[in-house]
């Protein structure tokens, strides 16, 4: 497997690019992206408007954890410090405090590269993407974790990321139907029925955005 990685690299070594560096995605970002823990507890698939300019992002999954299934609806709103769970099927939300920081999607400073590929090919015109491989190591509250990002060389949009924890061992989270921009604005914004909620203790959500 070493091998094969090595092999990739030097195919792409040919192209006359600048080294990469490391980089920021764009600020405003609507996407899906899958799931999936190596213990096979939870696999899940969610759709995503992300607004680093303003600290929101709006997360929408469906899944199954320990072989049941789960619907969830999130709106974390980090400069407010609350988060909203919202079903909108019964009209319903509960708000809870959100005292994470923000973290936006990019690539840390401290992160190594790994190489330079090709997805798809090489041979013509918009038969592959340019993407970028990191890697490096985060230290959070619950332990280390070690991470593995590629995104794309042409505006630093997420492709995929592998991150490894001690509790839930190897994470893998896919990234497609991404799009710059927000195509509905009023996901990051709480629905008229969460006004009257009230501030509930509870625990914060620990997500692929509170690490990156």
């Amino acid at each position: 497997m070493r091998a094969l990685i090595l092999f990739v690299c030097l195919s792409v070594g040919g192209l006359a690019t600048p080294r990469p560096k490391q980089c920021t995605s764009p600020p405003l970002l609507t996407g899906s992206f899958s799931v999936a823990t190596q213990n096979e507890k939870l696999m899940g698939f969610a759709k995503y408007s992300y607004d680093a300019l303003r600290k929101r992002i709006h997360l929408r999954e469906v899944g199954s954890f320990n072989n049941k299934t789960f619907h969830i609806d999130l709106l974390l709103l980090y400069k407010e410090g609350v988060m909203y769970k919202i079903n909108y099927k019964n009209r319903t939300c509960s708000k809870k405090p959100l005292s994470v920081e923000f973290h936006p999607l990019e690539i840390p400073q401290s992160a190594s590269l790994l190489g330079q590929v090709v997805l798809g090919s090489s041979s013509g015109p918009g038969q592959g993407v340019l993407v970028n491989t990191w890697a490096g190591e985060l230290k959070l509250k619950e332990g280390p974790a070690k991470y593995m990002s590629t995104v794309t060389e042409f505006g630093c949009i997420p492709v995929s990321t592998l991150f490894h924890r001690k509790k839930s061992g190897w994470v893998v989270v896919s990234f497609f139907n991404g799009i710059i921009g927000l195509v509905d604005p009023q996901h990051l914004i709480p629905p008229s029925f969460c006004e009257d909620a009230r501030l509930e203790s509870g625990e914060e959500p620990i997500t692929f955005f509170n690490l990156f």
